[in-house]
């Protein structure tokens, strides 16, 4: 249970100093009213999850890869929380259209990467055989 704690930690330590730098860099490059450096974070975030966890079934990782990558890392990475309090930030603002713009765009984006990161890890571990 340790080593899985461990893993899951260092991976999310790792994860959210990558999601503070990410969506930092992006908030001073596309400064708006839409929170862009969330949005983009969440994308890539579910693209690199799909991604991982297609080419962990065709590779025999041991475990803590997932512990540390998918749950850790990316847990780290992603900002689902950000993402809900920067859209009711939106709409105490009275700005509905961009908070239904942020919502409606990561969910539908969101599942594309993911779905995109899926196909990608199988495309590319398909060529491996």
């Amino acid at each position: 249970m340790w080593e899985k704690i461990l893993y899951v930690g260092i991976g999310g330590f790792l994860g959210s100093n990558a999601r503070y730098w990410a969506g930092g860099w992006l908030a001073e490059r596309f400064r708006s009213s839409l929170p862009y450096h969330t949005f983009v974070v969440n994308v890539s975030g579910s693209f690199l999850l799909g991604f991982f966890m297609a080419l962990s079934l065709y590779f025999p990782w041991h475990p803590r890869w997932r512990w540390g990558v998918a749950i850790g890392f990316l847990g780290g990475y992603t900002t689902f929380s950000t993402f809900e309090y920067e859209t009711l930030q939106l709409l105490g603002q009275r700005s509905g259209l961009y908070a239904l713009a942020n919502m409606a765009g990561s969910l539908f984006f969101g599942l594309a990467a993911v779905w995109l990161g899926l196909a990608a890890g199988r495309w590319i571990t398909k060529g491996l055989s």
